[in-house]
């Protein structure tokens, strides 16, 4: 099974398998079953044991993926050109805070560009549960930014708990929220589990959805105008609304942006998904194994943009816009980048330059796959969404 996969080193199968048994003794204490929401929150977050939580290399051509700041400056810089004009208006005072730096690669590219814009937040805040990634975050922007700008760098452990102004970005976060599974068995709402076969390996199994999931379920039928066909099995995120609440947390004056991959609520749910969009990430493959190699690789579901846009506006904010990120990165200045970049390069930078361009724009690779929404408060970030704004799809 899966024999295109490169098999782990025998140190790190051994660390999965000290988070596997972990899994195990958890599904017999809960009586033989645990969520899906609960295995993928411990496969990835587990202190010292899960896929974000250790120390193994995530992100580039080492790791397991290549997120778009990992690519080159170009993401970073074109997303500062459409945040820089908000920060401006909000002031001296204003913050940006960043949801799961990564390796440190946005803040130091976004800094940069603001720098140039004169648009630099007086804070600059990285929310970063990973030990491992803060510290080469920290690393990485000592040795990348002049001191005066990494003065205004921090780590936090929690959202901002006071109230204050500014951007809240994440990019290619809410892909990896621990989500439920649902499931529909002669038209009642189940919730996927994980359980253990006579052979102790994971399997899925379902019990009776509790009624946070099973309301949300029949929300999105409501929407859809027609109910789940039985045997149609997805993922949902009912606690979408308080955690955007949470890390949004007293933000008064400001907007949000959110960039990850997903399609609108009537996409997501068509008739022929009907598996859901859970895969896993390894070695830059893809594959549909979720329970392979507890820790190793990397899990997330695809977002529902529609129910994004509900808890945002739920939570007190306008819908500033949405689109694919191709059209973003176009309307925001990536080709004026692109251009004054070549200006500073020889011929093999101006070919990767290129190559980058390709990579975040074609609707092959990631122009249309990744998805980019903005909300608002007392300010205005409508221009940032004047290209290809998509919200009429929602």
């Amino acid at each position: 099974m899966h024999s295109d996969l490169p098999l782990p080193e025998p140190d790190a199968l051994a660390h999965s398998e000290q988070l596997a048994a972990h899994l195990r003794a958890e599904i017999m204490a809960q009586g033989g079953a645990m969520p899906f929401s609960r295995f993928m929150e411990l496969v990835l977050y587990a202190p010292g044991w899960g896929y974000y939580s250790a120390g193994a290399s995530k992100f580039g051509a080492a790791g397991d993926f290549v997120t778009a700041p990992e690519l080159g400056t170009l993401f970073a810089a074109t997303t500062a050109n459409a945040l820089a004009p908000a920060l401006r208006e909000l002031g001296a005072q204003a913050r940006v805070l960043e949801l799961g730096g990564g390796s440190g690669a946005f803040a130091e590219a976004a800094l940069k560009r603001l720098a140039e814009l004169d648009a630099v937040p007086a804070r600059y805040a990285i929310l970063e549960p990973s030990a491992d990634l803060r510290q080469r975050q920290r690393l990485r922007l000592r040795e990348a930014l002049e001191p005066a700008l990494f003065a205004r760098v921090e780590w936090l452990d929690r959202p901002f708990e006071d109230e204050w102004d500014g951007v809240l970005f994440a990019n290619e976060v809410i892909d990896a929220l621990p989500t439920p599974r649902f499931f529909i068995d002669e038209g009642e709402v189940f919730e996927e589990t994980v359980e253990l076969d006579g052979e102790g390996r994971f399997v899925r199994g379902a019990q009776p959805a509790d009624m946070l999931l099973h309301a949300a379920v029949r929300h999105v039928e409501r929407y859809l105008e027609r109910p789940f066909a039985d045997g149609y099995r997805s993922e949902l995120l009912p606690q979408l609304p308080y955690w955007i609440q949470a890390v949004a947390g007293g933000l008064r004056r400001g907007v949000m942006l959110f960039v990850d991959y997903g399609y609108a609520r009537d996409e997501f749910y068509q008739d022929d998904r009907s598996d859901g969009t859970v895969r896993a990430f390894y070695r830059h493959r893809v594959h549909n194994d979720v329970y392979r190699w507890p820790g190793l690789q990397d899990i997330t579901a695809s977002v529902d943009f529609t129910a994004l846009a509900e808890a945002g506006t739920g939570a007190g904010f306008e819908l500033a816009g949405y689109g694919h990120q191709a059209g973003f990165l176009l309307g925001n200045g990536i080709a004026g980048l692109l251009e004054a970049a070549d200006e500073h390069t020889d011929e093999v930078g101006r070919v990767r330059l290129r190559e980058q361009f390709k990579r975040l724009t074609l609707p092959t690779e990631m122009g249309e796959r990744f998805q980019v929404m903005g909300f608002s408060r007392d300010v205005d970030l409508s221009a940032a969404f004047a290209v290809g704004d998509l919200t009429w799809r929602l």
